[in-house]
């Protein structure tokens, strides 16, 4: 987001202060430097030719050498992901001890119990084999490293890394040259061939990638044998603490009706019957029978891709689109499987394809998957927020997410619109006394420098930063406007998966700080952090993201993982407790919620409990 380097006291008469004066510190990712390396031609070609990689390596390393040499940076996350690239570096280049030296650093700097065991793993055996074994004999050398990686992994507790070694384990099955430099391509190759010059961002990652290309994914054979081995030699179902704490109010007496709006991708409102929200003053007719400017707004409101207002709550299919809804619905689920190391036709399936997948259909391939997680993703939220609450009434609020890997070049009128949209989206649920809002999504400033230079637009990084503020200043403005004005509502809103900190990146929803807003991270269901999840001061409580089951359009079940998913369980106890006592204040809730609520001994995971929160809300009304 902004840039600000506060300006360092220089005393003329002398330099001794020079040298001890404190590195100007960053707190925010806006205040990174940006940078730019010309880059011509073919991009995979960082990946495949040395000649094409060592100057853009040579670059990014004195980039970010003087960047933690000239910054105190406050971010752990960012921290991480400097080391993490030297680290890659570093291995190309056979600079073992300095690789070492990274990964000691990286875990000193990890504080999610899993990843500070598993962080640096794979380039710490892998270095170990080198090693161990005379240059030139690769035989040996891949034994080693498959001796050493099997001894590695079956050191590890799995009751507090076994989700993070299926997922490495599904990862590394599906990986494969085709796919790294068909997504590496279709990502950054259109912007390259307009300006001939890649960001820091980018460069950073292809860099990284050469280090995977050449080195790691050639041992995939090997990977997937010792991952396979540990976990079939571990595995096992982790104890469930969510059912015990669940609380269902069907055939309680007494309850009154909750709005609870779902403000996602859209919601197949016919899979939830009785549990939808109805606008009793209009009807599906092509017209605004109430004149509030919505047509058809029966059961909720619609924005398309250009936040243009349209009737349709769920997006709709094209002829083609349905017809590949079956085959992505498939893909989707053997992925998930794939990733939770559970044998299915689906995943068999995924595996399959993927194998055989040619670098120019990554790009189709991953916008499919991406299209269908998109179309589904409202009406599975929705399940999650509406299940074991019959007074529930959902209120769906559409915004149309892109799935495209090159999305539209940003513009100042589209963030215009798209700020207006969030204004009256709010302004619609206050006029329907809306009283919980469920907010699975979010964007910063980063996504917006993004969608300029995958584009070739823009101008240069730092000007790129310059306009991405403003256009997201915008939309950070209205919506933190429009739910500061709406004190009676409360939002909810997911932390977010990107395994940061949600205020130093600048996300929103899950950056804003206001009393009526309630920020969620994941945990799994044993209720430990998932690896995954987004963190930081804004992170008020923590609920089930972890493989959670709920309605797709149409009515089907599946398990998604994600903030996503945490976030409408915080949501679902929220409208229970609105349904058992409606007069509860927003602050009221907030108080339920945390009260009843477990924070874990090292005070990083704060786990709703909705059964003891239910209970302190009856010991107040006695």
């Amino acid at each position: 987001m902004k840039r600000v380097f506060p300006a360092l006291l220089l005393l003329a008469c002398t330099g001794l202060f020079a040298a001890t004066a404190p590195k100007p510190k960053i707190t925010s990712q806006d205040q990174l430097p940006r940078h730019q390396y010309p880059l011509t031609g073919d991009v995979t070609k960082v990946l495949t030719d040395d000649a094409a990689y060592a100057k853009l390596a040579a670059a990014v390393r004195a980039d970010l050498e003087k960047l933690l040499a000239d910054f105190d940076i406050a971010d752990r996350s960012t921290l991480q992901d400097i080391l993490g690239t030297l680290l890659a570096l570093d291995v190309h280049a056979g600079r073992y001890d300095e690789a070492l030296a990274r990964i000691r650093k990286m875990r000193e700097l990890e504080e999610k119990p899993a990843a500070k065991l598993v962080t640096g793993l794979l380039a710490e055996t892998y270095i170990a084999a080198r090693r161990a074994v005379e240059s030139g004999n690769e035989a040996a050398f891949r034994a080693e490293f498959a001796r050493r990686y099997a001894a590695a992994l079956a050191a590890l507790p799995w009751a507090v890394v076994g989700d993070v070694i299926k997922q490495t384990k599904g990862s590394a099955e599906i990986a494969s040259e085709a796919l790294l430099l068909g997504n590496i391509g279709s990502q950054f190759q259109p912007g390259v061939d307009k300006t001939g010059a890649v960001s820091g961002d980018v460069a950073q990652a292809l860099v990284a990638q050469r280090t995977s290309f050449a080195h790691y994914l050639p041992l995939k054979a090997e990977r997937v044998a010792a991952l396979s081995a540990y976990v079939a030699a571990n595995q096992k179902t982790k104890a469930d603490i969510w059912a015990a704490r669940s609380v269902d109010l069907a055939g309680a007496s007494g309850l009154a009706p909750v709005v609870v709006a779902i403000w996602d991708s859209g919601v197949d409102a016919a899979v939830f019957g009785a549990k939808v929200w109805t606008n009793p003053a209009e009807t599906a007719n092509g017209r605004d029978d109430d004149g509030n400017g919505f047509v058809d707004d029966v059961h909720g409101i619609a924005y398309d891709l250009k936040a243009n207002r349209v009737p349709e709550l769920l997006l709709p299919l094209t002829a083609e689109q349905k017809a590949n809804y079956p085959g992505m619905r498939n893909l989707t689920k053997g992925l998930l499987d794939v990733q939770a190391s559970i044998e299915s036709a689906e995943g068999a399936e995924l595996k399959k394809l993927m194998s055989g997948l040619k670098p120019d259909a990554v790009k189709p391939f991953i916008e499919g998957l991406n299209f269908f997680g998109n179309y589904t993703h409202g009406t599975h939220v929705a399940g999650i927020a509406a299940a074991g609450n019959p007074a529930i009434r959902l209120l769906a609020a559409r915004i149309t997410f892109d799935h495209r890997m090159i999305p539209d070049v940003p513009t100042l009128e589209q963030a215009r619109r798209d700020a207006a949209a969030m204004r009256e989206v709010v302004a619609y649920f206050k006029q329907r006394q809306v009283r919980v809002v469920n907010m699975s999504w979010g964007g910063s400033p980063r996504d917006i420098e993004g969608a300029f230079e995958a584009n070739g637009a823009g101008g240069t990084p730092e000007e790129r930063k310059k306009t991405a503020r403003e256009y997201f200043e915008l939309s950070r403005v209205a919506l933190t406007e429009a739910m500061s004005g709406a004190p009676d509502i409360l939002f909810v809103v997911a932390a977010g998966n990107s395994d940061n900190d949600a205020a130093f990146a600048e996300f929103i929803p899950s950056g804003i700080d206001l009393p009526n807003v309630l920020t969620v991270g994941a945990v799994d269901q044993a209720g430990e952090e998932t690896s995954f999840t987004s963190f930081g001061r804004n992170v008020d409580v923590h609920a089930n993201g972890f493989e959670v089951e709920s309605e797709l359009p149409g009515g089907e079940r599946m398990k998604y993982s994600g903030t996503s998913m945490a976030s409408p369980n915080v949501a679902n106890l929220a409208a229970k407790l609105l349904a058992l006592q409606p007069r509860l204040t927003v602050a009221e809730v907030i108080d339920l919620i945390q009260r009843g609520a477990e924070r874990s001994a090292d005070g990083r995971i704060n786990r709703i409990n909705p059964k003891r929160s239910v209970e302190l809300l009856r010991a107040a009304r006695r």
